[in-house]
This record gives C-alpha cells, sequence and structure tokens, in this order.
C-alpha cells in the first residue's frame, strides 16, 4: 500500500447493465437483452474501488439506504479493501441505482437518486480529516444536497492541507450550473471529458474550452475516449495517444478508472507525463470486463494486464 491516503467523497449506487439489447426502447414495446450484469456502480465508488485495488489506502464517505442494495454496495467496497467507517445510512432514503442500456460503445442511463440526493457536506468526517492527504469528489449533477456546499467542500479540505481532485460528470438536465470560476481554484486536479469541458464552458470548441477552462484550474485531466488524454497546467500541454485492446466488454467506468489511474499516480509522486500515460491504461484496462470494477482484482493480476495493454499483447 502507499503511504498517501485518500478519502472519496460522493454517490452510491447500483448498476443494472444490459448488453446486446434487440433495439433501442419504445413507449408501449418491449425489447430483449441478452446479457445483464447487476455490480458495484456510481463514479465515485468505481474510483474508490479501483484505486483502492491499485494500492492506495482508500476510504469513502456517503450515504446508503438500509436495503438490500445497501448492503450489496457496501459489501463489495469492503471486499476492495476500502474502509467504510464513514459510510452512513438513512432509514427514510433508498440507496439508488443505475439502469444502463449499452449499445456499442455508447449507452443510456436511467438513475433513482436515493439517498445520494440527500447527502450533504455535514455529514464528511471532518473530525477525521487531518488523517487524510486528498480528498476526491465526483458527481457534483447528481448528489442535491452538495451542490450549495462545493466550494466550501474543496476551501475546507484545502485548508485542512489536503490535495484535492473533482470529476464532475453529466448533467441530467443540461444546465451545467457549477460555479467552477470559485471551485476549480480549490481543485489540485480537474478531471473532464470532452464533451463535459465543452459544455461546462459554454463554447462550441475542444479548444475554446480548454483556454476558458484552464484560466481557473490547476491540472486539467482531460479524459479524450479514443484519443488517449491530455494534461494542462499554466506551464505544461501533454497529449498520449491511447491504449486501445482486443479485449473489449464495455465503456462502464472507464473514465472513473482513468481518474483512479492519474490520482495513483499524482500520489506518489509521478511526473504529469506518467499519470496520464498510467491513466489511459487503466482506462483501457476497465474496458476488458463487464461493469467499473470487474477489471481490477489482484494487485499483480492487475500489472500483467496494464504490460500486456501496453505492450499490444491484450
Amino acid at each position: 500500500m502507499s503511504n498517501k491516503k485518500i478519502l472519496v467523497v460522493g454517490e452510491l449506487n447500483i448498476d443494472l447493465i444490459l448488453n446486446n439489447i434487440q433495439g433501442f426502447p419504445e413507449v408501449g414495446a418491449e425489447k430483449v437483452a441478452e446479457n445483464m450484469d447487476f455490480t458495484l456502480g456510481s463514479s465515485s465508488a468505481i474510483l474508490a474501488s479501483n484505486i483502492a485495488s491499485l494500492g492506495i489506502s482508500t476510504s469513502f464517505s456517503g450515504l446508503l439506504g438500509k436495503d438490500n442494495f445497501g448492503e450489496f454496495i457496501l459489501n463489495q467496497l469492503q471486499s476492495k479493501n476500502v474502509d467504510t467507517r464513514f459510510v452512513q445510512f438513512s432509514d427514510q432514503y433508498k440507496t439508488g441505482i443505475t439502469v444502463v442500456m449499452n449499445y456499442d460503445q455508447d449507452r443510456a442511463n436511467v438513475t433513482y437518486c436515493g439517498a445520494m440526493d440527500v447527502f450533504n457536506i455535514n455529514q464528511l468526517p471532518w473530525e477525521h480529516i487531518q488523517e487524510f492527504d486528498h480528498l476526491h469528489f465526483s458527481n457534483y449533477f447528481l448528489q442535491a444536497a452538495m451542490r450549495p456546499s462545493i466550494v466550501e467542500l474543496f476551501k475546507k479540505a484545502k485548508e485542512a492541507g489536503l490535495s484535492t481532485s473533482l470529476d464532475l460528470q453529466v448533467d441530467p438536465n443540461d444546465a451545467w450550473d457549477f460555479n467552477y470560476k470559485d471551485c476549480l481554484p480549490y481543485v489540485d486536479v480537474f478531471l473532464p471529458n470532452e464533451n463535459e469541458i465543452i459544455k461546462l464552458s459554454g463554447k462550441d470548441t475542444l479548444e475554446d474550452a480548454v483556454e476558458e477552462i484552464r484560466k481557473y484550474s490547476n491540472i486539467l485531466a482531460l479524459k479524450l475516449g479514443d484519443k488517449g488524454g491530455r494534461v494542462l497546467t499554466e506551464a505544461e500541454d501533454i497529449s498520449i495517444a491511447p491504449y486501445l485492446n482486443n479485449a473489449y466488454k464495455d465503456a462502464i467506468g472507464a473514465g472513473d478508472s482513468f481518474n483512479a489511474g492519474f490520482l495513483k499516480k499524482y500520489l506518489e509522486g509521478a511526473s504529469l507525463k506518467d499519470c496520464l500515460e498510467y491513466a489511459n491504461l487503466t482506462g483501457s484496462l476497465s474496458t476488458t470486463a463487464a461493469g467499473g470494477t470487474g477489471a481490477f482484482g489482484q494487485k499483480n493480476e492487475i500489472d500483467i494486464k496494464i504490460e500486456q495493454i501496453r505492450n499490444k499483447e491484450l
């Protein structure tokens, strides 16, 4: 294990994944899916699970319902050695779920937020914050009770001496109401994908979006899908091609796995180039198994597969 400790803050839900669907959903019609997987979901939990598998000491702070889904999620996190001391349970709200309908390399999601919708800044373990070196937050738009406090969240973490990272994810309302000008100065690593940064900036092109957002960001780590990744600071602009593989299953959690790889190397003090290269590798690894965490088993197995991907043997 690395001696660095990360606290992941965010949403917790189940993913019900449907593959090989015979057509697109239609009101009043029924479609058949040939394959189904039931896995740990949510951007925050996938990152926590995978970065723990990569050897970083990981704790989680979030809210679950007192139900079977909640117990499943807790057991899944614990099986990957994620510290769940700071996961709380609600008597009033159910655990969230996302139904994922996969179509080739794209997908349609329907999410019931449940308990994640009421999780708020006061439920974080602030009395234990000095135990950690880094705080990561994911999925801003699906956590209504956290949104008003997002700047305060990162400011408090920085004041406590932690480094920080953020992955906004998609806004289901397509409003992109996030105060990036005030928040991003407190975020050490901002991890959007191409569509997200364009939407957030209100610009028409990736380059214009990057120029707008980098004025307020510290490290901007861009996920570019089959175009690889790019990392920018005031002084650096590095692009690395993707690591493709021939064992593709689905892209669920690939972005979160990119985050896990990038943050692992970042916490270990690696160069930004090495952080980006490893992020591309872990993102590619994620696509070799169904769901966001299926490809992340034992550390030695992960290392072998990553080298196979790097050497184009997988």
